[in-house]
């Protein structure tokens, strides 16, 4: 099950530190291939406001915008961030399709809080859906976090840069003297936990760049003329457990695992998927 997700047994995504310049970036990756940059930015200030406890006091009442786990985000549903985070942060079902209208639950009584953001009846029974936070957030509410980013230096000629951040996995309990409390980051990482196992199917875009604030982020990247075989509403997990193995060496993708501090560039057109393999906080700057 999601547990037992693991790392890849070898990370075949080219690595570059702080000495790659701008010039050798736009040469090398900015139109070609994919990239993971270390140490090019110091977010350490900006990943002190994303622990869940820092993340709930300032945006727990407010709306998030989920979309559903598949490779077009076909359905939308909003809840106030405190509830997706204390009640939608599950592991990952491999038989679970990432289509869908609502979380994995089922609400008679909406919570009065739900009610101004609620698209469906007042009585939802349970359904097999994924529900994913990333990207719709609302720049004017989320704007003083974003600010305390900082991007990776480099950019695309005629793109401009737009955030997206998001939150997926399970949460972890640690005890304090005031009881259990939940905390984004895991006391012991980097282990597989009950928690890994979301994450986004294959699909493309612009180009871009993801970084991972806590936890863990296994990517899998095609080039443009390589369409991955995939069914659009099956989830990561289920390709890596159903397809990945029985993939020849020479059509096996591009992967690595991202961890706390490393960026991923990905060219524009590119296929990727992603897999959390902890509770995962992150952000991208998409180039539009």
């Amino acid at each position: 099950l999601a547990g037992t997700v693991p790392e890849e047994e070898r990370c075949t995504v080219e690595r570059a530190d702080a000495s790659l310049t701008y010039s050798l970036f736009l040469q090398r990756f900015a139109f070609s291939r994919p990239v993971i940059l270390r140490g090019v930015t110091d977010n350490s200030a900006f990943r002190a406001l994303c622990t869940r406890e820092k993340l709930l006091t300032a945006f727990g009442g407010l709306p998030v915008r989920l979309s559903t786990a598949n490779t077009y985000s076909y359905h939308k549903v909003d809840v106030p961030f405190q509830e997706y985070v204390e009640h939608l942060l599950k592991p990952q079902d491999p038989a679970r399709l990432g289509s869908g209208w609502y979380p994995h639950l089922t609400i008679c009584s909406p919570h009065p809080s739900l009610l101004p953001y609620q698209p469906h009846p007042p009585c939802v029974s349970s359904s097999p859906d994924t529900l994913y936070f990333f990207g719709d957030n609302n720049f004017t509410e989320w704007g003083p976090l974003f600010q305390r980013y900082v991007p990776p230096p480099f950019r695309i000629p005629g793109t401009s840069p737009a955030y997206s951040f998001g939150i997926a996995g399970r949460y972890w309990w640690a005890r304090s003297p005031q009881g259990w409390m939940g905390v984004f980051p895991a006391p012991n990482p980097p282990t597989p936990t009950v928690g890994s196992g979301s994450g986004v199917p294959f699909h493309w875009h612009g180009p871009g760049f993801s970084e991972v604030i806590f936890g863990r982020k296994r990517w899998f990247l095609y080039p443009p003329d390589q369409t991955p075989h995939f069914h659009p509403n099956e989830t990561t997990l289920a390709w890596l457990h159903r397809m990945y193995p029985v993939l020849p060496p020479a059509k096996r993708p591009l992967e690595c695992t991202l961890r706390p501090g490393e960026v991923l560039y990905f060219p524009d057109h590119w296929w990727h998927a992603t897999l959390n393999l902890d509770t995962s906080v992150f952000i991208s700057t998409f180039l539009g």
